[in-house]
């Protein structure tokens, strides 16, 4: 497996596409999201992403608070990798309609919205991603607020645009199943979006997903991200990056800002409290599986990354839930 694909499943996203649109020009809109209905589905994520693919049509698109448009075509998928505020339509300077405002049946497998002045049509469908916080910061925060990915400039794509198109028929049909093939596709798009993005990125660029491209770092990504659990030193992680103790450290750290065993720290502790906030698994159990010989010692490092033990945090997060 290769190194984006090890981190993406350590990350353990979870998504839906929940809308499907249709507009015609002249159109403005302006989306924010909060999807609480989303947070009540999937209660253990702390941050969504958002993405809409054009299905037919073309479309503008900026965040509310920047300047860049965007120009948007049939195929094209545009990611928020945050819950920003932002506006799409075939005008901008159009008076924006709140997307919130507008009707639709909630009743539906995938509801859709209808809004516009009778021109051209513009179809697309929305979706979200769902990640824990703590263990999916690093990925987030080498991403753009706003990013456009042309899946179909890549022909390798045309197979996911075109399930995307089948799983859209088939939900509006209320076929069985529907909802979940749809929930699949959203995590396949959004692979392909970190995919497309990460090929396109400037050489001598920094950043996690900079660092999944050089083969050392990239290795060594993969390697404490499929075992955080294991008694790893940076001799082992070196020898099975192929290159020296310090030509890691220094490369590690040019890239991702941290020398390798700081990052594999706080990526055990995010585990940790993941695997907290979730469940009811025994402390010396997580501690176990993140790596630490002793309840003792996760303690300690837990407290000092936290501010609390992780029991403490553990009933703090629960009494925090609204779920």
């Amino acid at each position: 497996m290769d190194a984006l694909s090890k981190v993406l499943a350590g990350i353990h996203l979870q998504g839906a596409v929940y809308l499907d649109g249709e507009f015609t020009a002249p159109w403005c809109a302006e989306a924010s999201y909060g999807l609480p209905d989303a947070r009540q589905a999937l209660d253990t994520s702390e941050h969504f992403a958002f993405f809409h693919f054009l299905v037919e049509g073309s479309c503008k698109a900026r965040l509310a608070d920047g300047d860049e448009v965007v120009e948007l075509h049939a195929g094209d998928l545009v990611l928020f990798s945050g819950d920003y505020p932002h506006l799409l339509g075939s005008d901008l300077a159009c008076p924006a309609i709140r997307t919130e405002g507008l009707p639709r049946d909630p009743t539906a497998s995938l509801p859709v919205i209808r809004y516009g002045g009778g021109g051209a049509v513009t179809r697309f469908v929305c979706g979200y991603l769902a990640f824990d916080r703590r263990v999916s910061q690093p990925l987030f925060n080498s991403l753009p607020r706003m990013l456009r990915v042309p899946v179909m400039d890549d022909p390798n794509a045309a197979w996911l645009v075109e399930l995307l198109r089948v799983g859209v028929s088939e939900s509006r049909a209320q076929r069985p199943g529907a909802s979940s093939l749809l929930a699949k596709l959203s995590e396949l798009i959004f692979v392909e979006a970190m995919r497309h993005y990460t090929a396109t990125l400037a050489p001598g660029q920094t950043g996690w997903l900079a660092a999944l491209r050089d083969p050392h770092v990239g290795k060594a990504l993969a390697l404490l991200h499929a075992e955080p659990g294991r008694a790893w030193t940076v001799d082992d992680l070196a020898r099975e990056s192929a290159l020296s103790r310090s030509a890691l450290g220094e490369r590690f750290a040019q890239f991702i800002g941290e020398p390798p065993m700081r990052y594999l720290t706080r990526w055990r502790l995010g585990l940790a409290a993941k695997a907290l906030r979730s469940g009811p698994e025994a402390i010396g159990r997580i501690a176990e599986r993140c790596g630490y010989e002793s309840e003792a010692a996760f303690n300690r490092a837990f407290k000092r990354e936290f501010g609390v033990p992780p029991a403490a945090w553990r009933r703090n997060e629960r009494a925090a839930s609204p779920h």
